[in-house]
C-alpha cells in the first residue's frame, strides 16, 4: 500500500469534501496543525465542504464546536449534515401531523424547521398515536434505551408510517480504544424486529453527495472529476464517494488505523483512489 502526500493530491482538485470525525478532529479535539490545511486551501482557491453523518446538532452548533477551539475556517454554510436530508424528505412527503423522534432536543432542530409538530418518543402515548405520521431516528442520546426503544417498536406495530434514519453510522469512537453504538445500528436492530425497511440518509448513500454537489459555488463549471472526497472509513466515506463517481482519499487518523488499512481494503474490496497518512499540511 503506497501512501501519498495529501497536499500533492489536493492540488489536483477544485473542491474537497471532508468527513469530520477522524479526518479533521478526533476524541481529543482538532488534529494538531489542521489550521494549516485550511490556510492552504484558501491560498490556493480550493472550495470545500464538510459532509457529516452527525445529525445530533445543527450546522450552526457544529460550526460553533470548531469556534470553541479557536478554529474559524468552517462556517455553518460549509457543513452538510445528513439531518438536512431528513428535513428535506419531511418537507416533501409529510404535510401534517406529528413527527416522533429518537434523539436529543438539539437534534430535533432539523425537524422543528419543517413546521410539523415534533414529539420525543418518551412523550408518545401509545394509546393515542393517530396523529403521528413519521418517525425520525436522529441520535443515540436523549432517550431511555430500554423503555423508549420498546415503545418505538410498538409504535411501528400500530402505525404504518415512514421511518427516517438521519445517521447511518453504526458506531463512533469515544477514545483511542473505545467505541459507542450509534443510531444507525439501533435503526438496523429495529428494522429486523418490525420487519420493515427504513429510509436512510447519510454516507454511503449517494444522496448526501448529491445534496452537497448541487450546492457548490459555480456548480455548472464543476464536474465530478474536480471533486475529491476525504474520509477515514471505507464503508461510509470511501464507498459513498466511489458510488457517486468521485475520487477518494482514505486517511489513517480515524477509524482506519495504519496497521489495518491494507487488509481492510483487500477484504472489503472498497478501494480508495489514494491513501494519505493525514490531511494536515505542514
Amino acid at each position: 500500500m503506497q501512501l501519498t502526500d495529501f497536499k500533492t493530491v489536493a492540488a489536483k482538485y477544485k473542491v474537497i469534501f471532508f468527513d469530520a470525525f477522524g479526518v479533521l478532529k478526533n476524541s481529543e479535539g482538532l488534529l494538531p496543525g489542521i489550521e494549516h490545511t485550511f490556510d492552504w486551501l484558501k491560498e490556493n482557491g480550493k472550495d470545500f465542504y464538510v459532509l457529516t453523518n452527525d445529525a445530533s446538532r445543527s450546522p450552526q452548533e457544529l460550526a460553533e464546536s470548531y469556534y470553541k477551539q479557536n478554529f474559524y475556517a468552517i462556517p455553518p454554510e460549509r457543513i452538510i449534515s445528513s439531518g438536512m436530508l431528513a428535513r428535506e424528505y419531511l418537507d416533501l412527503k409529510v404535510s401534517s401531523g406529528t413527527v416522533a423522534y429518537l434523539g436529543t432536543e438539539k437534534s430535533a432542530h432539523y425537524l422543528e424547521t419543517t413546521g410539523l409538530k415534533t414529539l420525543p418518543i418518551s412523550q408518545v402515548d401509545l394509546k393515542d398515536v393517530a396523529d403521528i405520521n413519521a418517525l425520525v431516528l436522529l441520535d443515540d442520546e436523549g432517550f431511555d434505551w430500554n423503555t423508549d426503544l420498546t415503545k418505538t417498536v410498538n409504535l411501528l406495530r400500530k402505525r404504518n408510517i415512514p421511518v427516517i434514519v438521519a445517521n447511518t453510522d453504526s458506531t463512533y469512537p469515544v477514545s483511542k480504544t473505545r467505541i459507542a453504538i450509534a443510531i444507525g445500528a439501533v435503526a438496523r436492530m429495529i428494522e429486523t424486529i418490525v420487519g420493515k425497511q427504513f429510509i436512510q440518509f447519510g454516507k454511503p448513500d449517494a444522496q448526501l453527495f448529491m445534496f452537497a454537489y448541487e450546492r457548490l459555488e459555480n456548480a455548472p463549471q464543476i464536474s465530478k472529476s474536480d471533486v475529491l472526497m476525504v474520509g477515514d472509513t471505507l464503508r461510509t466515506d470511501i464507498l459513498g464517494g466511489n458510488k457517486f463517481g468521485l475520487d477518494t482519499v482514505l486517511v489513517l487518523t480515524g477509524n482506519t488505523q495504519p496497521q489495518d488499512a491494507e487488509v481492510l481494503i483487500r477484504s472489503t474490496g472498497i478501494i480508495p483512489t489514494y491513501v494519505c497518512k493525514s490531511v494536515v499540511i505542514r
